[in-house]
């Protein structure tokens, strides 16, 4: 499994409740939950992830 560096959204509340990010593998968008480190990992191509972010807006 490859290193990913993740990352909290600057929007998050700092609650706890949120996702985190990791955007430093080729071709993968990597998310998970803040909450549970050890939770599993959703891998998304970069496209998909982009579609998502654009329909949050």
């Amino acid at each position: 499994m490859p290193h990913f560096e993740f990352v909290k959204s600057s929007y998050s509340s700092g609650n706890g409740e949120c996702v985190e990010v990791a955007r430093n593998v080729a071709a993968v968008v990597a998310v998970r939950d803040s909450k549970l480190m050890d939770s599993p990992v959703l891998v998304v191509a970069p496209s998909a992830w982009a579609g998502f972010a654009a329909g949050l807006k």
